[in-house]
């Protein structure tokens, strides 16, 4: 699957604005890049499209709803673009792993990143892996505005299934 076919096309102005302020914010949290930044807008959407490591965010809701998920992602919680957009983030946690997930969000919202983060998370089909040293991160526009949290991980462990 490539990125055209997931998100409608690289030129799709939303998706490339998105990419833009996931980059963005990443390098100023963290003070490096997230992945290379040659090439225009279009060939890092691509290039983060097909990272060999997962990268999801979410916006600013009520309750928030995930915003943008790399191939990587979208393998990970055995979804698609579509079904990954609609979908609360609450929801890529077990209710039992919920208030964890909740105090490290709150946690990045104070400090601006966490770079030490594991914890449990699951698939739409119920598939449960633990992710290891994820990277979660605020996304802030130019003017200085919150506009989600994003997470980066390279590793996760499949777990057996809670029932």
């Amino acid at each position: 699957m490539n990125h055209a076919a997931a998100v409608g096309g690289p030129a799709d102005p939303d998706v490339l604005a998105h990419v833009q302020l996931l980059l963005d914010s990443f390098a100023s949290r963290l003070g490096r890049e997230l992945i290379e930044r040659a090439g225009g807008p279009a060939e890092q959407a691509e290039r983060l499209f097909q990272a060999a490591f997962v990268v999801v965010s979410h916006g600013i809701e009520a309750d928030p709803l995930l915003s943008y998920g790399n191939a990587r992602a979208l393998t990970l919680w055995e979804m698609t673009w579509a079904e990954l957009i609609r979908t609360p983030s609450r929801l890529t946690a077990e209710p039992v792993h919920r208030d964890e997930r909740a105090l490290l969000l709150a946690r990045t919202r104070a400090d601006g990143f966490v770079d030490d983060y594991s914890g449990v998370r699951i698939s739409k089909t119920g598939r449960r892996f633990q992710i290891e040293e994820a990277i979660v991160w605020n996304l802030t526009d130019a003017a200085g505005n919150h506009r989600g949290q994003a997470a980066t991980f390279g590793r996760w462990t499949p777990l057996p299934s809670a029932g």
